[in-house]
């Protein structure tokens, strides 16, 4: 059935990916080492998330025009994207980017942000780790024909 007929829902191609990423829904809880969003807040865009060395989190942070959750373990600091901000970006070397949030450690939330998203930009969280690793932005490479 199509929609115009009063049938079911329309699902484009990010709608499948989403599903196919398994990305809960709201008031569903945390998998076992996934970053949980904190009470109050909700996640309408689902989440990924982006890790540095710990060394480097106390780096990003001033850097960043908007901070959204930051959780710290003993080896990496980890900032809540929207889901799918690796699309079309390769996150520079030792920036680690999981899919769902789901991480190795078992970090604590250190910081919160004002209001009810839980994101940080992921573009300009993006050029902060490329400038603290010296790395050149992708789009700025030079591409040979």
């Amino acid at each position: 059935m199509t929609p115009a007929s009063g049938g079911g829902q329309v699902r484009n191609l990010d709608t499948l990916i989403r599903l196919g990423r398994g990305l809960s829904t709201p008031g569903t809880p945390a998998a076992p080492g996934r970053l949980s969003v904190p009470d109050g807040m909700s996640a309408p865009l689902g989440c990924d998330a982006v890790g540095m060395p710990a060394r480097f989190g106390p780096q990003v942070v001033p850097r960043l025009p908007r901070v959204g959750c930051v959780y710290a373990g003993d080896a990496h600091w980890w900032w809540l994207v929207p889901s799918d901000s690796d699309y079309a970006l390769e996150w520079p070397a030792p920036a680690r980017y999981v899919i769902g949030a789901v991480v190795p450690d078992a970090p604590r939330l250190i910081r919160r942000p004002d209001g009810e998203l839980p994101y940080t930009p992921p573009i300009p969280l993006y050029l902060t780790l490329c400038r603290l690793t010296g790395t050149t932005p992708s789009w700025s490479q030079v591409v040979s024909a």
